[in-house]
């Protein structure tokens, strides 16, 4: 499936960067849920656990946290179609917030 991409238009273009982009996504995704099925079947038949192997609470990513923190922060945005969303205001802005922002609704008015 060769794109001649000397034709495309950039919004062709732009079109094609964010599908492709969106299938590495996917790719990684399908490879990390593969990994994490290999683990757990390799613990399941050595008859050991996670935090076994790993210890309690271990960070599941494997990075280290800075500050010392808890890591986790209080919601600051609340989703008023549905409660039981909230955000922190960290990090990439969930679906249902840019959702809000784009039917008319401003920060203040999803702030908890």
């Amino acid at each position: 499936m060769a794109v001649d991409i000397k034709s495309l238009s950039h919004s062709q273009l732009n079109d094609l960067i964010q599908k492709a982009q969106a299938r590495q996504d996917e790719l990684r995704k399908e490879k990390v849920t593969k990994v994490r099925e290999k683990v757990h079947a390799l613990l399941n038949a050595e008859g050991l656990s996670f935090e076994d192997v790993f210890g309690a609470g271990a960070n599941v990513r494997g990075g280290k946290r800075r500050g010392g923190g808890t890591g986790s922060v209080a919601p600051k945005y609340r989703n008023p179609a549905d409660p039981e969303q909230t955000w922190s205001g960290r990090g990439k802005r969930p679906r249902w917030f840019n959702d809000a922002l784009k039917a008319g609704k401003k920060e203040k008015d999803l702030a908890i």
